[in-house]
Formats: structure tokens, sequence, C-alpha cells
């Protein structure tokens, strides 16, 4: 019975995770880690976009260059910025996008159920969900809070990123933890009694 338990946690894990990303970055929840332009300045920077970097092709550029001597000073000046440029349109809720984020969020959940069911069989809900969180924890601080402080990238947004994958995680590990086969209860031998028999009656 172990396998099937382990592929249901995978797979609900897997959906949990992407219900939670969707509550994160599909709704107007995202709002909170994105900066604004209004519709005059967007229009101008998507031009000056497609004018310079559309002939390069989709591609992540560091604006200034900063590897010539006049890029280095400008970098140094600033504003610099790191441009993830994709060269075709899509929906902003791309449902290739999100099918193509449920079948990757199962199968690195399905990962972790076979990693649960391996290192932490016969521990408890409480012990798995914590061994979940505290990987979750480092794991994405090191990927995520790197960026601000390797890259001087914004604060605001990858603090937003890492909360949403740890709760992403949270969320897959409890699944899981609830699905893995639970630890057999142990039945305490009766203790002997210590005391000496009756005599037998003559």
């Amino acid at each position: 019975m172990t396998m099937p338990r382990v592929m249901l946690g995978g797979l609900l894990g897997g959906l949990a995770m992407w219900i939670v990303g969707f509550i994160f970055w599909g709704t107007p929840l995202s709002m909170l880690a994105l900066g604004r332009t209004d519709d005059a300045a967007s229009v101008a920077i998507q031009a000056s976009l497609k004018q310079y970097l559309g002939p390069l092709g989709t591609g992540a550029y560091p604006i200034p260059w900063p590897d010539t001597p006049l890029g280095t000073q400008a970098y140094g000046e600033g504003p610099v910025a790191l441009v993830m440029f994709n060269a075709q349109g899509f929906a902003r809720l791309d449902t290739g996008a999100m099918l193509g984020g449920l079948i990757l969020g199962i199968v690195c959940t399905l990962i972790l159920a076979f990693a649960l069911e391996r290192v932490t069989r016969g521990m408890t809900f409480g012990g798995r969900l914590t061994i979940v969180g505290l990987f979750a924890v480092a794991i994405t601080a090191y990927s995520q809070i790197g960026q601000p402080i390797f890259n001087h990238a914004p604060w605001g947004y990858y603090i937003y990123l890492w909360i949403s994958e740890v709760a992403s995680w949270l969320a897959a590990g409890a699944v899981i933890a609830w699905a893995l086969p639970k630890p057999k209860q142990s039945v305490e031998p009766e203790v002997a009694s210590a005391e000496p028999a009756d005599p037998p009656l003559e």
C-alpha cells in the first residue's frame, strides 16, 4: 500500500502547490510584488524594447551591458536593469503555461513524496511537515533572497516570491505527509510485577 499512497501524495501535493502559486501570482494579490507604470510610459518602454532588443531575440539582457569601459561606467552610475525579454506576446494568464506549471509541480512533488517516504519512515505528520518546512525555507531563501543580495534586485519582489514558494512547498508537504503511511503504534509489553509471589498454602 505504500507506493499508491506515495503517488497519491505526489499528485495531490502538486495540485496544492499549483493552487497556492495561483493565489499568489494569478490574482490581484500579485500586485504587492510589482511596481506600476502608466500606459504612456509602458507603451514607450515597450517600443524601445522592440526596437533595440527585438532584433536580438528572446533572452536576459543586463542594461547597460557591463563588460565594456562605457558600460562599466554607466552601470556604476545607474539606473540598471536586467530585462527578461520575450520577443513574442502572450496572454497574462496563459493556459498553456498554467498547465505546464501544474505538470512541473506534480513532477517536483512526486520527487518530494518519494524522498519523504524513504527518509521519514515512521515519523508523524508533524515531523514530516517540519522536515519539508526547514528544507523549503533554507533552499528558497538562498535562491530567492540571494537575488537582492548578489544582484541588487528589488527586495519587495523577491521577498514576495520567497514567501510564495515557501507557502507552496508547505502546502505540498502537508498533503504528502497526510497521504504517506502513518507510523505504527507501538504496544508496550506488560511489565512483570517485581513483588514475590505469595507462598503456597500448606
